[in-house]
C-alpha cells in the first residue's frame, strides 16, 4: 500500500442516533457521524409502522381492479351468450 493516500480508520467510530440518542460503535474512517434515525427509533425495526395512503392510492388502485374484474366477468358472460345462440 502507498503511504499518505488513505484515510485514518477509527476502530472506535461513533454513530449517534439524533432521534433517541442511541450510541453505536462501530469502525469507520469519520471518527464521529450524526444520524436521524436508527433501528432502535426507526418505525420498521420496533413495530410501530402505520400505512401512510397518500391521497387515497389504495383505495383507487382497488377500484380500478373491481372495475377490470366486472369488465372481464360481463365479457366472458357475453361470449358465453354468442357461443350458445
Amino acid at each position: 500500500m502507498k503511504d499518505k493516500i488513505h484515510p485514518k480508520y477509527h476502530t472506535d467510530a461513533k454513530i449517534i442516533c439524533a432521534s433517541c440518542s442511541a450510541v453505536l460503535v462501530t469502525g469507520s474512517t469519520v471518527p464521529e457521524m450524526r444520524i436521524e434515525v436508527c433501528s432502535n427509533c426507526h418505525p420498521f425495526y420496533t413495530g410501530k409502522q402505520n400505512l401512510v395512503d397518500t391521497a387515497g392510492r389504495v383505495d383507487r388502485f382497488r377500484r380500478l381492479v373491481n372495475r377490470r374484474d366486472t369488465v372481464r366477468a360481463a365479457k366472458k358472460q357475453a361470449s358465453k351468450k354468442t357461443d350458445e345462440a
